[in-house]
């Protein structure tokens, strides 16, 4: 396999949540649309023809919801799964002749009480070939509250899904999830051999807990993490630049090839080899500690859960979150790990 450019473009993201009605939500949505396709055109023109992946920011079209309820953000801030504006990022994937990878916000029709954080992949045809509905977040509901019913309609590989391609096999963290192990391991157990991170996290001269992460993920699972941060968060009131910086590339063994500073960039992007992250994960020795697992060990896991599934599934009926759901849950775990002795 030939070596190719990755990108990890570092955007500036448009807030919708502020905006007076749906018409100026979606208006803004088209507009961030056409940005976005501008950007990954220019920078792969400056860059070079070999730029094959690009990964953008966390909800990079919307940015978060801030208080509405379920039904108000599905209107507001949510892309069906076969709308135009997956066609718009698929075209923008065509017609630069690149895979692309984003995050944002989805509707599902068989979940209609909810809506799902969702990360991407588009081929260099246009085609979305993977799609990953974020499982771990403190404040939108994932697919874990209704685990039963989502297991039902579309089955266990749905929850970690890795997608074999000529730039290797591809998949997707979203956002605070590269702070779980669990996450990418299950990903690269799985076969993962880049893992798109979409983000938005403050980003400092300080090591972050997210920057700390993303080496111990590369490094832990033999992977490459393309991460790529916003270039701040408009139309919300906190401090518009506080989650801006940083996107970066981080190869098979933890190193940081790459990194951009603030404000709107290109400047994270490197040449990635899954020729040598293959050889290096078929070679013995005590680095590759991907291959010295002992997973039979750990069935703490099966005998210790902390946060229970199906929390929005009532007599197996889904039930739209309360703006309250997810602390009140979190409250609940903690309540529980104090009764069991595990936290003091």
């Amino acid at each position: 396999m030939a070596g190719y450019t990755a990108l990890a473009l570092q955007t500036r993201v448009e807030a919708v949540s502020g905006l007076p009605d749906v018409a100026s939500c979606r208006d803004s949505i088209a507009r961030s649309l056409e940005r976005v396709a501008g950007q990954v055109a220019a920078s792969r023109a400056f860059i070079g023809p070999h730029v094959a992946l690009v990964v953008l920011p966390e909800y990079f079209l919307t940015g978060y919801p801030m208080g509405e309820s379920a039904e108000s953000w599905r209107a507001r801030g949510c892309l069906e799964p076969a709308g135009r504006e997956y066609d718009a990022l698929g075209a923008i994937a065509a017609s630069n002749g690149v895979f692309l990878s984003g995050n944002l916000y989805e509707t599902d029709a068989h979940f209609p009480e909810l809506y799902f954080q969702t990360s991407f992949i588009a081929n260099d045809a246009g085609d979305i070939v993977l799609r990953y509905r974020r499982l771990i977040s403190q404040f939108g509901p994932t697919p874990y509250e209704v685990l039963d019913r989502y297991l039902d309609v579309y089955g266990a590989d749905s929850l970690f899904p890795v997608v074999e391609t000529e730039l290797g096999r591809l998949a997707a963290v979203a956002s605070e999830e590269i702070v779980f192990p669990e996450i990418a391991r299950a990903l690269a157990l799985r076969g993962a051999e880049v893992l798109c991170h979409s983000s938005s996290e403050v980003a400092s001269p300080v090591l972050t807990p997210k920057n700390v992460a993303k080496r111990a993920r590369a490094y832990e699972n033999h992977v490459y993490v393309v991460s790529a941060n916003t270039a701040g968060v408009s139309g919300i009131d906190l401090p518009n630049e506080s989650v801006d910086g940083a996107s970066q590339i981080v190869d098979y063994e933890g190193r940081v090839l790459v990194e951009a500073a603030g404000g709107e960039s290109m400047a994270a992007h490197t040449d990635i080899d899954v020729d040598a992250l293959r050889a290096y994960r078929r070679r013995p020795g005590m680095f590759n500690v991907f291959s010295r697992q002992r997973l039979a060990l750990f069935r703490v896991y099966a005998d210790s859960e902390v946060c229970a599934p199906n929390s929005l599934l009532d007599d197996g009926g889904v039930v739209a979150p309360a703006r309250d759901h997810f602390l009140s849950m979190q409250r609940q775990a903690i309540a529980q790990l104090l009764e069991r002795g595990i936290l003091v």
